[in-house]
């Protein structure tokens, strides 16, 4: 989404070794899969809005000394392109962060990673619709059998849960509506990175998110006041490495490889977020859930068949 050159996004003027994007792909999957186990670490020390407001304040600040560095200095959208970075804001690092936050006190970081993979199935469907992208045999298969993994996924965390198991349920409803939010915004993205710097882009939307979340302000001062020093430090990482660090990597692979390609890379967040989720918290999702995880991954790869540009965008970040 980012991008890390100073040259303008539309014409990069050399290619860059053939390792740098592959490198680029590997420092993305490690610090998005790891952005999972941190909130859910943090869901003891910080309430959602409070943990997505501090978050998305160390983000901005990161990525607003890049894109201001960039030649031209600040961006100057047009009206209608400032509809969409706001609504990108709103939607994408407001709501997207908050239900991400509050449906890992619910689910664990595996699970949540695996129902977030839903993504490029939604995206495809939404292409469908505002892109003039064909709705094929393969797009209506693979939304049946994404969305039965996310069945079984639902029924694991409920039966997991015993008494509990409305309570995971309505993680598994947040997660979901944090994969819906992140497709919508995809594909207002779109035609806007194709004008504008894309970090910039990233910027002014993250910045955006963090004035929506600004009523959480008395929460974070007091939680981040009674947390302790690691989560604190934690809380920093999410918003340096996951968000500014991640996002311009990823969007420098990007800009060396197809969109198909990065995409397909993206599919190992989940099983990275498995093993860091049993390394750090000691926790794994449920066993079915691995059933369903699988089933929803086979029904992105089926929905992608044949798929246009816009339809095979990538996997969401935490």
């Amino acid at each position: 989404m980012t991008s890390t050159t100073t040259r303008s996004s539309q014409q990069p003027t050399s290619a860059p070794a053939t390792w740098l994007p592959l490198a680029a792909v590997g420092v993305t999957l490690v610090f998005w899969a790891s952005a999972f186990v941190g909130i859910r670490h943090l869901g003891h020390d910080f309430s959602p809005g409070a943990l997505s407001l501090g978050r998305l304040l160390v983000g901005t600040l990161c990525l607003g000394v890049v894109a201001l560095l960039l030649p031209g200095g600040l961006p100057r959208p047009t009206g209608r392109q400032w509809v969409s970075i706001i609504a990108i804001g709103v939607l994408w690092f407001g709501v997207y962060n908050v239900a991400l936050n509050a449906g890992e006190r619910r689910v664990d970081a595996g699970t949540a990673a695996m129902l977030i993979q839903v993504s490029p199935v939604l995206i495809a469907v939404l292409a469908s619709i505002f892109l003039n992208e064909r709705f094929t045999a393969y797009l209506a298969a693979g939304l049946a059998l994404a969305f039965a993994g996310v069945g079984l996924i639902s029924l694991s965390t409920a039966q997991s849960s015993g008494e509990g198991s409305n309570h995971d349920m309505l993680g598994v409803a947040l997660c979901l509506l944090s994969a819906l939010v992140y497709s919508i915004s995809l594909i207002l993205q779109k035609p806007l990175v194709a004008r504008l710097p894309a970090i910039q882009v990233t910027w002014l939307a993250c910045t955006v998110g963090a004035i929506v979340c600004l009523p959480f302000i008395g929460q974070l001062v007091d939680q981040a006041r009674e947390a302790p020093v690691s989560s604190s430090l934690w809380l920093v990482y999410l918003g340096v490495f996951p968000t500014a660090i991640a996002f311009t990597t990823y969007a420098y692979a990007l800009r060396h490889m197809s969109a198909s390609n990065l995409g397909v890379t993206t599919y190992l967040v989940p099983p990275i977020t498995i093993v860091m989720g049993l390394v750090f918290l000691d926790e794994t999702p449920p066993s079915m859930a691995y059933v369903g995880g699988a089933l929803a991954l086979v029904g992105v790869a089926v929905a992608r068949r044949k798929a246009r540009p816009a339809a095979a965008q990538t996997s969401a970040p935490a």
